[in-house]
């Protein structure tokens, strides 16, 4: 795990990303005093950005604290595929939890990309977020058997898709599997962009960026307040941790735990070696790779993911999975030239069930936290952005449990 207090920016991404900064970052400094608000945010990446623009909007006073560069951690190293696909399909998070739960579940995370979309349009935020298909290709132990039973079961529960079988997958996309699921209703975007645009406009609206480590928490049912290492402190309604892959001392779930993956992206390609749509391709595998394009008809490829959180031994591995990569991306795409414009790696949290760990931290009434998002990374953090907003308002719905941070774990996987 993770270590919160060693833990830095270079330790969860190593390489370079494709992604530009976008708008500039709203200033951040020190305290030279304590101040108090209603909610601070403990994190300034995308989840944190998503969660200040929503309480903002709400009316909230809020501060957003971040010991570096806001962005600059995990959300760099993100390929921002905006699914809402769960890592889990359907038939499997169905026979954890009951079909009428898993299916409530994946058309909340239908209605979270959905709900990004109209965000980032009503808000007009420049961050290349353009609506994709997915391409869920057959790969490994699922061929069509078992596509079909998940295309049934989506069908059930009222989400888009249609099964194709390997000619018209060859015929439509050029992808030479046995058969693919493709759904409509994803989205890419470029995330250091999204993440910097959404704190420009929570600023806009009077938050504040402090530049400053948390070193403790304090929340009870009457108050919360954050100790920063500059010797100041914070008190607030509300603390809402968004701080990554990184859980502080105290805050801990048995269904996390931290992986690493590798991407790359190559330099732009002829126009008739990328796949049409252009739709996000993932595997129906457990070690799956997955990829899409850019604006700029660059593909980029990630996956080849370990069991570890040790950045040495990520940068160890990095150019044994970059040609890994490489690999996979000439047997998927035949046409394409295996160039490489950039590579890189990061951190990323995973849950058992593929679902994140959103709500109130056990214990500790007026700290509310975001965690472990897996493939889904910025839907879940949009969902989690809402819940949290509904939560500091008082509301409360069953709903919320499917992703409670003391859920218990599944027993059938």
């Amino acid at each position: 795990m993770l270590n919160p207090e060693n833990t830095r920016q270079d330790d969860l991404r190593s390489g370079h990303s494709p992604w530009l900064a976008g708008p500039p970052r709203p200033a951040s400094a020190g305290l030279d005093a304590d101040i108090r608000c209603d909610v601070v945010i403990v994190g300034g990446g995308i989840t944190g950005a998503l969660a200040a623009e929503h309480l903002t909007a709400l009316g909230h006073d809020v501060v957003v604290v971040d010991r570096e560069r806001e962005g600059f951690g995990s959300t760099a190293a993100s390929t921002a595929m905006l699914q809402w696909e769960i890592d889990l399909p359907l038939r499997r998070l169905a026979a954890l939890y009951g079909f009428d739960k898993a299916a409530d579940i994946y058309r909340r995370s239908f209605k979270a990309v959905e709900g990004l979309r109209d965000r980032i349009a009503q808000l007009e935020l420049g961050c290349a977020f353009l609506a994709r298909d997915t391409v869920y290709l057959a790969a490994g132990e699922v061929g069509p058997r078992e596509l079909l039973d998940e295309a049934i079961l989506r069908q059930k529960a009222g989400l888009p898709g249609t099964l194709l079988d390997h000619a018209a997958l060859l015929g439509a996309f050029g992808f030479d599997r046995a058969a693919a699921i493709v759904s409509p209703g994803s989205a890419e975007a470029d995330p250091l962009s999204l993440c910097h645009a959404l704190l420009h406009v929570a600023a806009g609206r009077g938050a504040r960026m402090i530049r400053d480590e948390v070193v403790s928490f304090d929340a009870t049912a009457a108050s919360a307040a954050v100790q920063l290492s500059g010797g100041h402190t914070i008190e607030a309604g509300h603390v809402v941790l968004a701080t990554g892959y990184v859980m502080p001392d105290g805050v801990g779930s048995a269904l996390h735990r931290v992986a690493s993956s590798w991407a790359l992206a190559t330099l732009p390609q002829p126009p008739a070696a990328l796949w049409p749509g252009p739709a996000l391709v993932w595997e129906a595998s457990e070690d799956y790779v997955y990829c899409r394009t850019t604006t700029d008809g660059r593909i980029i490829i990630g996956g080849e993911d370990e069991e570890t959180d040790d950045p040495e031994r990520r940068e160890a591995l990095a150019a044994a999975k970059t040609a890994a990569l490489l690999g996979k991306l000439r047997a998927l795409v035949p046409g394409a030239e295996p160039t490489l414009g950039h590579a890189w790696s990061g951190a990323f949290g995973q849950t058992v069930d593929g679902l994140p760990l959103i709500g109130r931290v056990p214990g500790r009434p007026r700290m509310l936290a975001a965690y472990g998002y897996g493939g889904n990374g910025i839907t879940f953090s949009f969902l989690a952005s809402r819940l949290i907003g509904a939560l500091i308002a008082g509301a409360d719905a069953p709903w919320f449990s499917h992703f409670a941070i003391d859920r218990p774990e599944p027993t059938r996987l």
